[in-house]
């Protein structure tokens, strides 16, 4: 073994450090749920026609989708204590490596930038609601930013805040998942409590279905893979954590209590209380940010900030400082650590200037989500292909460090059938992006399933010209 692959923060953790159980890793992921783009997701689904119960239906099945790809990914991790990005090396070379490491990197620094956003702008409002600030006279927008200096000076103290815990480490972040998970559970049961006794009950919370319902599978199949899009990062780089996980069934059992439950309980608070937002206050308030400033006692809202910055500050930690460091420090080992990984992470977040990312939902929803689940499916396509199939769960961990081993370089191959499988999703990615009809409509039907195509492609490629590696017995 090489010390040019290696630093201590992607070698394998030794199963004496391995001390994550189940709850830990629910934890994590009830951490990464509870945030405002899952409250907000089932308003897109509602927005494009469907019911409060169709679009709930969605996001579980959505993410009972995600998680069988998650479970599959995150037993290398704890077999064999491997991060991600060392994992990709052995489907794609120690160089090829890079290719998966970078492009799930760029994906975190996006989305640490768009929830970096959410939690200064919830900071922004609250300071409104308590009449600590005229927002309503905030009117001067900087031209090469597109939002004021007071939004930008929320938007940077929530930086820092983020950047505190990037600093202090991978335990720092596992502290703070574990207590903020039952803190979060209790403040959206509050939400929901809160609202059934302002409109007089459950049962009065739940708006009508329309009188001429829009067709259904039209919208059920985007909205799909847009949900399976939000944790198709995640997907990829479980093994970050499942690598301290004692067994394998604490990292299956973790994530299948951590991550559909939460996911699906907080989406139906979110319908539950933005409909009844309409009894209440007259009008469908789906950002919570916004519902905060109109809650009136000053103890209430400065709560309810507190709770929206635990939210954001979990989720943004755990799913989108730790794939980037460890992807960052892949590219350089011996000259990049965890935690300089993390500093690129929080200065990317910066300069993407990531509030206009977030701006427009059908923009996130069909351009961000939707794009990126079509690059990152069929990396888990050739990853899951070769691990369980082609290898039989058997690696050569040493090798997996050594430039000269069964591992070393760029497989060709592999990259090619990454392209191949991107491919068919490109000319809709290009028709959404850029709002064109330049190509036919049936690649933006293509499109609406980028995950499943892309993931479907690669899995079968790799496996039909790796037949000749694949391992017996």
């Amino acid at each position: 073994m090489t010390n040019h692959l290696i630093n201590p923060d992607i070698a394998p953790v030794p199963a004496e450090s391995r001390t994550w159980n189940k709850w830990h890793l629910a934890a994590l992921w009830i951490g990464m749920s509870v945030c405002i783009p899952t409250y907000t997701l089932a308003a897109s689904m509602i927005q494009a026609g469907m019911t409060w119960w169709q679009s709930l239906g969605t996001v579980l099945l959505g993410n009972l989708i995600v998680l069988v790809p998650m479970i599959l990914m995150g037993h290398a991790g704890t077999k064999y204590g491997i991060p991600f990005p060392v994992l990709a090396r052995a489907s794609f070379g120690t160089k090829g490596a890079h290719i998966p490491a970078i492009a799930r990197s760029l994906v975190a620094c996006g989305w640490f930038g768009i929830q970096t956003w959410i939690g200064g702008f919830a900071i922004y409002q609250v300071l409104g609601a308590l009449g600590w600030y005229d927002i309503a006279a905030d009117t001067s927008v900087v031209p090469f930013l597109g939002i004021t200096i007071m939004q930008f000076t929320c938007f940077m103290a929530f930086w820092v805040l983020n950047f505190i815990i990037v600093l202090r480490g991978i335990d720092c972040i596992k502290w703070l998942e574990s207590w903020a998970a039952p803190f979060l559970i209790a403040m959206g049961l509050a939400m929901l409590i809160w609202a059934a006794v302002k409109v007089g009950g459950v049962t009065q919370m739940f708006p009508p279905a329309p009188e001429d319902p829009a067709p259904f599978w039209p919208m059920f199949f985007p909205q799909l893979t847009a949900m399976v899009g939000f944790w198709a990062t995640l997907s990829l780089n479980i093994p970050d954590f499942t690598r301290y996980c004692k067994s394998q069934k604490d990292q299956a059992l973790g994530q299948l209590i951590g991550l559909p439950t939460t996911m699906t309980l907080f989406s139906f608070i979110g319908i539950a209380v933005t409909s009844a937002t309409i009894v209440i206050f007259g009008s469908a308030i789906w950002d919570p940010i916004e519902l905060v400033g109109k809650l009136g006692s000053a103890t209430t809202v400065v709560i309810a900030l507190i709770a929206l910055t635990i939210a954001t500050l979990s989720t943004n930690i755990a799913a989108n400082v730790v794939s980037p460091a460890n992807g960052f420090a892949n590219l350089m080992p011996r000259k990049i650590s965890f935690r300089t990984g993390g500093i690129i992470t929080c200065i990317i977040g910066i300069v993407i200037m990531p509030w206009r990312l977030y701006t427009d939902l059908s923009e996130y929803i069909f351009t961000w989500l939707i794009g990126y689940s079509a690059l990152l499916g069929p990396i888990a396509g050739i990853m899951i292909c070769d691990y369980f199939v082609i290898r039989r769960m058997r690696l050569n961990s040493d090798a997996l460090y050594d430039t000269r081993g069964e591992y070393a370089g760029l497989r060709i191959s592999t990259v090619v059938i990454l392209v191949i499988a991107v491919l068919p999703n490109l000319p809709g990615f290009i028709n959404a992006a850029f709002k064109t009809d330049v190509f036919p409509e049936i690649f933006n039907s293509i499109y609406t399933y980028a995950w499943f195509v892309g993931i479907t492609i690669a899995f079968v490629l790799y496996w039909l010209t790796n037949q000749g590696e694949r391992q017996h017995g």
